[in-house]
């Protein structure tokens, strides 16, 4: 069951659907006539506006798992359906932020933003109305017209969230979207992506690294084992958002997970 939400305000923006269902999903990579199999049997079901995050040892395919969801990669085994619909590639209604921003160097915030609404249907006036209803979302108001170079590493993150979530997305993908970051902005940033997501609404699927991030943030948090990727087990976060730190809850799950991934 997904926690509770009862202290959240009605967000101002939604992404409408976002019910995530993977059945007994594989992968197999081919190497020289050899198979490596890096995802075995997994089976997940996400509810609309669920906040997921994903953790486990390295090779685990943590990653691989978010490449199949958002349609980079076609060639597996099982199925993954959005809304009762299979997925066959990717689409608008899944957007995905990687470690690395990944915004245009040459283009300034405002134009990276609205470089996903290419294919929209919008006149250049609503265009513009949304990327800048998406930085006042984000906290980026007065550095529209600052490129990738003139922001802080952190800035560079949110307008890379921006740019996932312009087009309203029923699923948000987050690999590993924090890890290069530095320990007082990554702690800030986390703060700033509850916020953002209980304004928004998408389905959020994380990847991470940081198990207190994972528990801070989720109201579930899947572990997977290695050789092959499995869902190990999935463990609740019973909380309300927004959360505080240094919760003696949090801290309890936090330890078990730990422990979990410790003594595999």
């Amino acid at each position: 069951m997904t926690a509770g939400h009862a202290s959240i305000a009605a967000p101002s923006v939604h992404a409408a659907g976002g019910e995530l269902l993977i059945v007994q999903l594989g992968k197999t990579y081919q190497f020289d006539d050899k198979s490596l199999q890096v995802l075995a049997d997994i089976n997940l079901q996400v509810q609309a506006g669920e906040f997921i995050s994903i953790v486990g040892p390295s090779g685990c395919g943590k990653s691989t798992l978010l490449r199949l969801i958002v349609g980079l990669d076609t060639d597996y085994a099982g199925g993954i359906s959005l809304d009762g619909k299979r997925l066959t590639g990717t689409g608008l209604d899944r957007g995905m932020v990687f470690q690395d921003h990944r915004l245009l160097p040459w283009k300034t915030v405002e134009e990276n933003i609205a470089l996903a609404l290419n294919s929209s249907a919008h006149s250049t006036e609503r265009r513009q109305a949304i990327v800048a209803e998406y930085i006042g979302l984000v906290k980026l108001q007065g550095f529209e017209r600052a490129y990738p170079r003139q922001l802080s590493g952190g800035m560079a993150q949110r307008a890379a969230i921006a740019r996932a979530l312009v087009n309203h997305p029923k699923v948000l993908l987050l690999d590993e979207p924090l890890g290069a970051l530095d320990a007082l902005t990554r702690l800030h940033l986390q703060k700033e992506m509850q916020r953002i997501w209980m304004q928004h609404r998408s389905t959020v699927l994380m990847v991470t690294h940081d198990v207190e991030e994972a528990v801070y943030l989720a109201d579930r948090v899947v572990v997977m084992d290695a050789s092959p990727g499995r869902i190990k087990r999935i463990v609740s976060v019973n909380l309300n958002h927004p959360r505080e730190r240094g919760s003696p809850e949090l801290r309890r799950i936090e330890d078990d997970i730990l422990a979990d991934l410790m003594n595999p």
